[in-house]
């Protein structure tokens, strides 16, 4: 039933901005989940970026601290990753997902940054 629907990647020069969106269908707990952003870079493994609970507490990774901003409607069941000063580091396939993880994943989103 619950489906995990990401977009808003793209082609971003250094220094750019993007804005992702995750929309979480047919879960009606999404107002008390706390909601994740993973990125995985060709040849690595699955990493956290970021997380929001439910009442609005953050949480980020060291790498993206002051660059990046989670946040949520839960009006939407729809979660936000809005990036800046994107580097090629941050080259990678975006995901979302619940924390702790439901048992799959969504097709992501691409974002690659140009030097």
């Amino acid at each position: 039933q619950v489906q995990l629907v990401e977009s808003g990647g793209g082609l971003v020069r250094t220094g750019g901005s993007l804005r992702l969106s995750c929309v979480v269908v047919e879960e009606s707990f999404f107002r008390i989940l706390t909601m994740a952003w993973y990125r995985q870079a060709a040849g690595k493994q699955r990493e956290f970026v970021a997380s929001i609970r439910g009442g609005g507490i953050t949480n980020y990774a060291d790498s993206v601290k002051g660059r990046f901003t989670i946040s949520r409607d839960n009006t939407k069941n729809t979660a936000y990753l809005e990036m800046s000063s994107l580097s090629p580091e941050d080259t990678a396939v975006y995901y979302c997902n619940r924390l702790p993880q439901y048992n799959f994943w969504g097709q992501g989103t691409q974002v690659t940054v140009s030097s």
